[in-house]
């Protein structure tokens, strides 16, 4: 029988519940939370309390902390040493250091032609204002956040310089992307193995700028365009990750990217498509490690 660690946060609803998943199918349960985890480079074994991970048929990541932060990209490190060792990895560390940086993973979507809002980076206070004058409003957006978490919406004005000054106080690198004018939803673009799986809205109630559910808002049922789901495809193509989300505005103009996950979660699929995500998951898995 074949033994497939969950790494995710104790406690955490989509990790508790993948780990739940992978027990019904393989018979063994173990979710590994990366604080517990110690790497032994002499012995080239990564351990996890009592337990030698090395010795796994594969591993599913979930989480990596319980929020986002460039202390991830270590921890995702000592994954990348297991999957050297041997062991399978779903996704691959490499695929999620590449999209965990939202400057990471908005370079490589504009690289690559992908429609993304008007976006500028700097560190340079002064000209972060003349960009927030000619985007009239604009969010300022941390490097590493999740569910529009620490985001600012900043018009021009007259305290523009001392607000930005503000935010790079635990922001060096400056991320303005333009404040656009959305239609009261943004969509949540599914992808399993790099094939598009289903799609979800989140709906704002109206009450804020952002449609993240611990705003206010709603999960909904949605079918997008074909192009849409095109350019969501795109977008996730570009990062080889096994599961993902890809998150998108259709606009007038045509559908815009934000970003693509780098742990997509299974709440919106469940509560607007009445999907099981993990479960969709671990049989992916499954498949792959027969295959």
């Amino acid at each position: 029988m074949l033994h497939i660690a969950v790494i995710g946060n104790n406690g955490g609803g989509s990790s508790e519940h993948l780990a739940d998943c992978v027990a019904r199918a393989t018979g063994k349960r173990l979710l590994v939370d990366m604080e517990n985890i110690w790497l032994n480079l002499e012995q080239g074994k990564v351990w996890h309390e009592g337990k030698d991970l090395t010795r796994l048929d594969a591993v599913i990541i979930k989480k990596v902390g319980p929020s986002y932060s460039p202390h991830l990209l270590d921890r995702l490190e000592i994954l990348r040493f297991l999957e050297c060792s041997g062991v399978r990895i779903f996704s691959r560390p490499l695929s999620i250091l590449r999209v965990l940086d939202r400057l990471s993973c908005t370079v490589t979507l504009r690289m690559a032609g992908i429609p993304m809002p008007p976006t500028t980076i700097t560190e340079n206070t002064e000209q972060a204002v003349k960009i927030i004058e000619a985007y009239g409003e604009a969010v300022l957006k941390p490097l590493y956040s999740s569910k529009a978490r620490g985001m600012w919406v900043l018009q021009y004005g007259r305290d523009t310089y001392i607000t930005v000054e503000d935010f790079k106080r635990n922001n060096p690198i400056l991320y303005i992307q333009k404040k656009l004018n959305l239609p009261g939803r943004d969509l949540g673009i599914v992808f399993l193995g790099g094939e598009y799986l289903t799609t979800y809205a989140r709906c704002s109630d109206g009450t804020s700028w952002n449609t993240s559910t611990e705003s206010g808002g709603r999960y909904a049922a949605c079918d997008p365009s074909p192009e849409t789901i095109e350019i969501a495809g795109k977008a996730q193509a570009l990062f080889d990750l096994d599961f993902t989300i890809v998150d998108v505005v259709e606009t007038p103009d045509g559908p815009l990217v934000f970003e693509v996950s780098a742990f997509g979660g299974f709440e919106g699929m469940k509560t607007a498509r009445n999907m099981d995500g993990a479960t969709c998951y671990v049989d992916y898995v499954l498949n792959r490690l027969s295959s």
